[in-house]
């Protein structure tokens, strides 16, 4: 009897060994798959004049100074443009992850400009998938110039632009990125009466990254013919991204003057085969102003 016994705990004790060693590996290979989010599809939230589809990120404020210095082609007596310059300084702040907003003044035009930006979607695999970034913009934009004919009535509500974004892109690997940005500008008052107050354009946007700490940048904006007057030229920019650090320098050429939406979209005179080009470049400073949970 003793000896049945003795037999009856070591089967006891195998069984129970061998229950434990299932529910061990059970639980192993039952582990919850994570999402992974894209991240730095491009390097900040501005190609070069266009939003990015990258939001500034919650709690951190974004300082940008944007300037573009004079057309080449204004010759040695200008310095190849040197010597003319405008400017854009602004904020950019990150409400949460997905929705920031910013606000800006250009000494072009002295317009006055604030926006909000809010993402949809976010690209992401694994437990959650999802492959492109979604995002909407909107933006005002209030011209600041004296009137022209002070003597006629004017209204405050002709110096007010507003543009409405659509953004879709991808992070397609490591190394580029795409996207899209179907826009409407409208302008409150045009120059001729054979211009719309609708424009309709389409903006495209791409990334290569050439090394660690260095990025092409390209964008190309397509607006739909007989809504601007002539001598108008589509937007047309390509330039470099160098991180340094807590900075990002973008240096880049661009036929456009203007630095927000309603200007380098309905406003873009310069043409890169005559030389009208500017160089230019922003820079953008980044600090941590809340840190969520705090």
């Amino acid at each position: 009897m003793q000896k049945i016994l003795i037999l009856l705990g070591f089967a006891c004790f195998f069984i129970q060994s061998a229950h434990g060693q299932d529910d061990l590996l059970s639980l192993l290979g039952e582990e919850e798959e994570t999402t992974d989010y894209a991240i730095a599809s491009f390097k900040t939230n501005r190609v070069i004049n266009l939003h990015s589809l990258e939001n500034t990120s919650h709690g951190v404020l974004d300082i940008k100074i944007s300037h573009r210095f004079g057309m080449i082609n204004s010759g040695w007596y200008e310095l190849f443009g040197l010597d003319a310059a405008s400017i854009r300084i602004g904020g950019d702040y990150g409400v949460t992850d997905n929705l920031m907003v910013g606000f800006g003044r250009s000494s072009f035009e002295k317009t006055y400009d604030g926006f909000l930006k809010y993402r949809v979607l976010r690209q992401s695999s694994g437990a959650k998938v999802m492959p492109v970034t979604l995002a909407l913009f909107s933006s005002m934009a209030v011209k600041g110039t004296r009137w022209p004919d002070p003597a006629r009535e004017n209204y405050f509500s002709s110096r007010l632009y507003y543009t409405h974004q659509l953004i879709i892109g991808r992070k397609f690997n490591e190394s580029f990125s795409l996207q899209l940005s179907p826009t409407l500008v409208h302008r409150n008052i045009v120059e001729t009466e054979s211009e719309a107050h609708d424009v309709f354009a389409l903006g495209s946007a791409a990334r290569l990254k050439l090394t660690k700490r260095i990025a092409l940048n390209a964008e190309y904006i397509y607006v739909a013919p007989n809504q601007i007057a002539e001598g108008f030229k589509n937007s047309l920019s390509i330039g470099f991204d160098i991180e340094t650090g807590g900075h990002v320098f973008q240096l880049h050429f661009t036929n456009s003057t203007s630095m927000i939406e309603k200007g380098f979209i309905t406003e873009t005179t310069g043409d890169w085969a005559g030389g009208g080009i500017h160089f230019g470049f922003n820079v953008s400073r980044v600090f941590t102003v809340h840190r969520p949970g705090n």
